[in-house]
């Protein structure tokens, strides 16, 4: 590992990023792309952040993120979850306010699965009399 460079992975229902920080200007790149223009919903750039915001180095670090699979939300939950444990190699003290705001916990939610008989996962076809 480069002097300076730390490395994590965060997941989110069935997307995975991962997560260099350097020290920089705040600069976040998000596979090769501006986070603006990558991530559209100004929610979902809300919560990449929200790690930096709390523990206030948002413009200490530069980001580069690989992230794949799921879709928007699902890889900005990946994001935030891989900045989160960033930090904390990077500072062990940060671990509290961090896990207080609920960003280390892998949330372990998923969709699921159709069940065979059935038009979804919980949905029923519909009952016909006659």
């Amino acid at each position: 590992m480069a002097e300076g460079l730390l490395h994590a992975t965060g997941k989110r229902k069935t997307a995975v990023a991962r997560v260099w920080l350097k020290p920089g200007t705040g600069q976040i790149t998000i596979n090769k792309r501006a986070a603006d223009q990558y991530l559209t919903r100004d929610a979902d750039r809300a919560m990449v952040m929200e790690p930096l915001v709390l523990t206030d180095l948002r413009d200490k670090f530069d980001i580069q993120v690989n992230v794949n699979g799921g879709g928007p939300s699902g890889q900005a939950g990946a994001i935030r979850h891989g900045i989160s444990r960033a930090l904390v190699d990077l500072d062990s003290g940060l671990r509290e306010p961090l896990k207080k705001a609920g960003f280390l916990t892998r949330d372990s939610r998923m969709k699921e699965r159709k069940k065979y008989g059935q038009p979804g996962a919980r949905a029923r076809f519909q009952y016909s009399k006659r």
